[in-house]
């Protein structure tokens, strides 16, 4: 069993995602989207929550795993005593359909395999109702559906979806699992090959589009392709993760939903596509920003779903163990309702990245900033949670209050270079007394360096 989120791989169709095990163990894909609860639900390594695995099944000697080259399909090799078979797996990336195909190629010898599929929807919750038809089965939990076809008979063990069979060198086993509403008509069948085909050439057309020659180029277009897979093609959000409730310690209770759209987070990820050359993706992020913050700026969230939802209510599923134990797991994230100083002067300087990038002036994009200048002409010498989103007190955090300098720096900036227009001389008697302000009481000379907040004697890693 996979436990360890090292052991695991990406991939997606830029709807959502799924991890996949070195043993061959799929253990967390959400339908339809990032932060849905259907499919497979289990918090990596806890498979009696849901999962899709296919293994030789005697002793595997060697594990080998690549991505075919500039693509997102993954590729694992699992050796035994018996010969070598090859798992190729991958998401087409297509709004018709939401699919999950897997090929089994043998590579040496006759080797004996069995395939498990435990579909459980809302997070491990609900075990569907299954019935078979020809080639596959079709399972049914509420509103969520997903029609499962193989190239090898299936059978049921204890409310688990089984085939056993051979592969010698040279045969292909073929298994393709989609999702759909069950309300919604059946989907559409793809040919498992074609759709290899259209998957590979996708990422490699995308992957060729970057602009970076430099060092190390092979690594650089393998992790923009992992920042592309982490995007929502219908929106142009940009999740921050595709897990939930991972640990920053093992065993605590810090466990956090990252399935969202930090505005914080987006903005690196689009500083990376922009010196990519990948002006697309940020033309699609600017728009989603745009639609996502509107209204009153004092009301701007750190944080937003896909669509640019706000309420992004935390909830704790006590029926699930967590990765390694560490409980409690959360679904949701609370701090969506913190004030963090920090992300207006992200927003700002993404924005100003963009136009630095060649984007054409957006004029809605500009009333927002306008917007978000004028609320933190006040809202600056305020305390907030900050970068760390701490759950206890507000305190004057030296990072939050630099990045609202960077805020009125950068309208400041656009203003003189493409002629935005506003009060550009009291952004500068603004950003001025910010500086002023976090020279005097973000720096202790005792210490000789920034600290975290006013009146701290710790430095902080926000600062660097």
């Amino acid at each position: 069993m996979s436990s360890r989120i090292e052991d695991y791989a990406l991939i997606g169709d830029l709807l959502t995602c799924a991890l996949v095990g070195r043993d061959g163990s799929i253990d967390w894909m959400c339908a339809p989207r990032f932060d849905s609860p259907a499919c497979f639900a289990a918090i990596l390594g806890t498979p009696e929550n849901g999962r899709f695995r296919i293994a030789p099944k005697g002793e595997v000697t060697r594990v080998e795993r690549r991505y075919r080259g500039d693509t997102l399909v993954l590729e694992t090799e699992l050796e035994t005593g018996q010969g070598r078979v090859r798992l190729i797996d991958f998401m087409p990336p297509r709004t018709d359909n939401l699919d999950l195909v897997r090929i089994v190629e043998g590579v040496e010898g006759t080797v004996p395999m069995r395939m498990e599929l435990e579909i459980r929807f809302d997070y491990g919750s609900i075990i569907p109702w299954v019935r078979a038809f020809d080639g596959g089965i079709h399972a049914i939990g509420g509103p969520d559906s997903i029609w499962f076809r193989a190239d090898v008979p299936l059978h049921g063990e204890q409310f688990t979806t089984v085939s056993e069979f051979e592969i010698q060198a040279g045969e292909q086993v073929k298994f393709d699992l989609t999702w759909s509403s069950t309300w919604g008509p059946e989907p559409r069948f793809h040919d498992p090959l074609e759709s290899l085909a259209q998957t590979e050439d996708f990422w490699r057309e995308w992957a060729s589009r970057c602009s970076y020659q430099g060092p190390w180029r092979e690594a650089v277009v393998r992790s923009f392709i992992t920042l592309k897979a982490l995007t929502y093609a219908p929106t142009g959000g940009i999740v921050a993760a595709a897990t939930t409730s991972l640990p920053e310690l093992i065993g605590g209770v810090r466990n956090w939903d990252y399935r969202y759209c930090w505005l914080r987070d987006a903005t690196f990820t689009l500083y990376a596509l922009m010196h990519g050359g990948y002006t697309e993706e940020a033309r699609a992020w600017r728009s989603w920003l745009v639609n996502a913050v509107a209204g009153v700026p004092s009301e701007l969230q750190i944080m937003y779903g896909l669509g640019g939802e706000r309420r992004l209510t935390e909830m704790e599923l006590d029926w699930l163990a967590g990765y390694e134990g560490s409980r409690p797991v959360r679904i949701g994230n609370a701090a969506c309702s913190q004030f963090q100083l920090d992300v207006y002067g992200e927003l700002m300087d993404a924005l100003h990245t963009t136009r630095r990038a060649g984007l054409e002036p957006d004029e809605n994009a500009w009333r927002v900033q306008r917007g978000v200048l004028k609320f933190l002409e006040t809202a600056w010498t305020e305390p907030d949670e900050g970068f760390w989103e701490v759950r206890g007190p507000r305190r004057h955090f030296t990072h939050s209050k630099v990045m609202a300098w960077v805020a009125f720096d950068r309208a400041v900036c656009a203003a003189e270079s493409v002629g935005g227009d506003g009060p550009v001389e009291r952004w500068k008697e603004i950003r001025e007394r910010i500086r002023r302000d976090v020279l005097e009481q973000g720096y202790d000379r005792e210490l000789n360096a920034f600290v975290q907040y006013y009146g701290s004697k710790e430095p902080d890693a926000s600062l660097l």
